[in-house]
């Protein structure tokens, strides 16, 4: 059980160092899997739950990036957006 335990989390941990487009790949392969027609409900509860995972962290990945992001205003004077 505890290996079970170390594999989703290694599982995560990996997916956390994906770059935006890996998620946004990784998440268009879970949309493709959910509308299969040989998906179980119990595996379509368990891709759907792992989409909205991935689709968290794409947006605390934009979120991030949109913080870093710098506008020049007509001063010529940087603040971040």
């Amino acid at each position: 059980m505890a290996g079970k335990t170390a594999a989703k989390a290694k599982e995560a941990e990996q997916e956390k160092k994906l770059s935006l487009e890996e998620l946004f790949e990784s998440l268009d392969g879970v949309v493709a899997r959910l509308e299969g027609e040989d998906v179980s409900l119990e595996e379509s509860f368990q891709l759907y739950q792992k989409g909205m995972e991935m689709l968290k962290e794409c947006n605390e990945t934009i979120d991030t990036v949109e913080k870093k992001v710098q506008i020049l205003d007509e001063d010529g004077e940087t603040h971040e957006f």
